[in-house]
């Protein structure tokens, strides 16, 4: 007997750095205890390879080149077409993963995960990327959102019968910190004269870390940034100009267990998104777990549902430097509230934001859009087209 197979349509998988990437990761990995999922996603180099990953079979689909955001895969329409499903989880903005399912048309439900809104110059959005997008929601048995706020996304207001908001949710598990951690962690505090404040994310425009260096003049606090982008050179270049750059500190991509003694060194962390782009924040999720206040931005989605302001940490105006500045001030000044803060933004990752809750919400869906409840007596049902590979 074989069970209801689930596969994870994506851009790209770990080791691949990225939200979306690690959003499939956890659904595929916490899934698997209950039914069988999988992922098809693009590859970075040409050649097509499959791999077990955590009990999970990873197919990287070989690529030619990326243009702009856009990874050009020539056979992932194939790969979709011939790999067996009985539901499919289409991860969306990601538009060579639309192109495939268009060109596939698979017969089995289709479940739209919508990440996030698109942000690209008008005439390319309406030529390229929406006719491929309104055909998949057409299509989508459920579109679905990782937060409440996200369900008025503009492009979902003509589907909103069949959205439904499933929070995500992380591996509590994975962020236990060993001795050696614990120990790093101290190091590194003790290292640190002042309050640490920690920023951890892709060196991007949306993510509005120049709103946070420019926050950075006059406060008594050191900012570490984690993670690399092509923001990097012009961002260390505006530290300099803003003459913090003896408090800021750029320290690139990191291992898993770097970034979490950067986690339990950090004193507050900071999401100073500028546009809708960010959605909800996983490494938000990451540093309340661990215990630490956030301050991030009212921008109209999920980073702020998440984060509740005076309850879990402090939320701001976007492209405030000012009202971003008050509020690190006042954490940095006052430890009783970043413990009363820190101390609530676990408890609720803990009682909202699991993986395991997670994953309970997505199979339940799966079930109830494919009526199987029990193993299958039968092989998982195939997908049209599909096309022979050498």
């Amino acid at each position: 007997m074989s069970r209801l197979r689930v596969l994870q349509l994506g851009k790209y998988y770990p080791p691949e750095k990225g939200g979306m990437e690690r959003v499939v990761a956890t659904l595929c990995r916490g899934e698997n205890t209950l039914v069988e999922s999988s992922a098809l996603v693009c590859n970075k180099g040409r050649a097509t390879t499959v791999e077990q990953i955590d009990g999970v079979t990873v197919r990287r689909v070989g690529s030619l080149a990326t243009v702009g955001a856009v990874t050009l895969a020539p056979a992932l329409p194939a790969w979709l077409a011939r790999t067996p499903a009985d539901v499919i989880v289409l991860h969306e903005p990601n538009p060579m993963a639309l192109l495939a399912y268009f060109i596939a048309r698979p017969r089995v439900p289709l479940v739209v995960w919508f990440h996030s809104e698109v942000i690209r110059p008008r005439w390319q959005y309406r030529l390229l990327y929406e006719p491929l997008l309104k055909f998949a929601l057409g299509r989508a048995s459920c579109v679905v959102t990782s937060s409440p706020p996200l369900l008025d996304a503009a492009p979902l207001a003509p589907y909103r019968d069949k959205c439904r908001a499933i929070p995500l949710g992380i591996p509590v598990e994975r962020y236990v910190a060993s001795a050696g951690v614990m120990t790093e962690a101290a190091q590194r505090r003790r290292a640190a004269p002042r309050p640490v404040l920690l920023f951890v994310g892709r060196l991007v425009g949306y993510k509005g870390v120049d709103i946070l260096l420019r926050a950075m003049p006059g406060l008594k606090a050191d900012l570490v940034i984690v993670g690399d982008g092509p923001r990097r050179a012009s961002l260390e270049s505006l530290a300099g100009e803003l003459r913090v750059l003896d408090q800021v500190r750029f320290v690139g991509e990191v291992t898993d267990d770097e970034l979490l003694a950067w986690y339990h060194a950090s004193d507050v962390f900071v999401l100073p998104s500028v546009t809708r782009q960010e959605t909800f924040g996983v490494v938000q999720l990451e540093a309340m777990l661990c215990g630490r206040p956030s301050v991030s931005t009212e921008v109209g989605t999920g980073s702020s549902w998440v984060n509740q302001h005076e309850q879990t940490g402090l939320v701001v105006p976007p492209r405030d430097p000012a009202a971003l500045h008050a509020a690190l001030a006042r954490l940095v000044t006052d430890p009783g509230l970043r413990r009363r803060l820190g101390a609530r933004a676990r408890g609720r990752v803990l009682e909202r934001f699991t993986a395991d809750r997670l994953c309970e919400s997505t199979v339940a869906l799966y079930r109830e859009l494919t009526g199987i409840v029990e193993p299958l007596q039968e092989p998982a049902v195939g997908v049209q087209g599909a096309v022979e590979m050498s």
